[in-house]
């Protein structure tokens, strides 16, 4: 495999510049955008870098050429992110406290009574100081977009729970544990135990044959993984052209069915395969048709008693409004055992229906993607740094 990087002004002309150089052929694996910096940024435009690659179809089969390209420090990466949002933790006491003695101050400026009526009793302020850090909390989780009754619920729990005279550092404790709680341990894919066959479901436009393919490059050249694939999503053309580039860029099979009953019979043809991910066609919440053909698939699994291990993945994405969130949920409620799986977290400022939905339909959560690039931009869900995200409102950088 080729694999070349070119820049430009636009991402459309580094992308022509790829198929001049490699051919039609040629996929876009990575896209950049390098912005200039210090004083070369008063004279110079930002540009564009993109990492295009041309499989060699005599080399097809050759696992070193693959191999050659190192692969993703996910530990590295969740250290950098950690150290940042442990940072924003830490300087959340100052922040809080900074905006209390604000609020005071500006109270006592504009209040024209007299010194002696406006100064508080040193009872009155032990009393009324949780209630003041539990707003402020309480203000940050909805900036978060936290469920407005969930964020109650949680400070209401808190309050219920804390002695008179707390101080902020152990209600941010309290508040954090109790979010973490309720986010849960994160289920993701285990071959350990066995053969698995994944389905992806959701909506259109959520990222599900991205997502697929960044998974099986994880688990292919990372943990040495025997994948396939299978892709039902014949509704639209360009989804079969996508999973099919990835699989002959990874030497992975990939098969096409057009209908639930040819499923099984694909399924037996990858019976030395550890693990096979299913990627269904997008279908609107709002058609039961169509969600009941992904249900027909899944049970013909099922009732095929093979010694696969059947999972299910619901993708949503991050930047889908809550209200459509619940719809969405509701339409796969008979389907049981699902995870949720959320993509375009670099596409919002805000995480908290990670937490809303979760919340709502019980599922555990599994895995984030944060951009196209394969296979980098997906993780295991860090709930240590959603919660503090929340905690901290709306968020200055991506989660992951």
């Amino acid at each position: 495999m080729i694999v070349k990087k070119y820049t430009a002004a636009t991402e459309t002309e580094a992308a022509l510049k790829a198929k001049e150089d490699l051919g039609a052929g040629a996929v876009v694996l990575n896209v950049k955008t390098i912005k200039q910096r210090g004083i070369a940024k008063l004279f110079k435009k930002n540009y564009v870098e993109i990492t295009a690659a041309l499989e060699e179809k005599e080399n097809v089969t050759a696992a070193p050429e693959i191999k050659k390209q190192p692969a993703p420090d996910y530990q590295a990466l969740s250290a950098t992110t950690e150290k940042a949002i442990e940072k924003k933790l830490d300087t959340l006491h100052n922040l809080l406290a900074d905006q209390i003695k604000k609020n005071e101050d500006d109270k006592l400026r504009t209040e024209e009574q007299p010194k002696e009526q406006n100064q508080p009793k040193q009872e009155e302020i032990k009393e009324n100081s949780n209630f003041k850090y539990l707003k402020l909390i309480y203000n940050k989780l909805i900036d978060s977009e936290v469920e407005e009754k969930l964020a109650n619920i949680i400070i209401e729990d808190i309050d219920s729970s804390l002695k008179k005279e707390s101080n902020i550092d152990s209600i941010i404790s309290a508040v954090y544990q109790k979010i973490i709680l309720k986010l849960g341990e994160p289920v993701v894919i285990d071959v350990s135990s066995g053969r698995n066959i994944v389905f992806f479901m959701g909506p259109t436009g959520v990222g599900k044959t991205t997502t697929i393919a960044k998974l099986a490059s994880d688990f292919k050249l990372n943990k040495g993984i025997k994948v396939a694939m299978i892709t039902a999503d014949t509704y639209r053309i360009a989804a079969v052209e996508q999973l099919n580039t990835y699989a002959g860029i990874l030497d992975i099979p990939v098969s096409v069915i057009f209908s639930p009953s040819e499923l099984v019979d694909a399924v037996r043809n990858y019976s030395e395969y550890d693990l096979i991910l299913v990627d269904t066609a997008g279908r609107s919440h709002r058609n039961l048709e169509q969600l009941g053909e992904i249900q027909e698939l899944i049970k013909n699994i099922e009732d095929a008693q093979s010694d696969l291990k059947v999972e299910k993945y619901l993708v949503v994405s991050a930047t889908t409004k809550y209200r459509d969130l619940i719809n969405i949920a509701d339409a796969y409620k008979d389907i049981k055992d699902y995870k949720l799986l959320f993509t375009k977290l670099d596409e919002t400022s805000a995480y908290g229906n990670l937490l809303n939905l979760r919340n709502r339909t019980g599922a555990p959560l599994s895995y984030t993607t944060c951009g196209q690039n394969v296979p980098d931009d997906i993780e295991v869900t860090d709930v240590q740094g959603l919660a503090k995200q929340l905690i901290s409102g709306a968020a200055n950088t991506p989660l992951g």
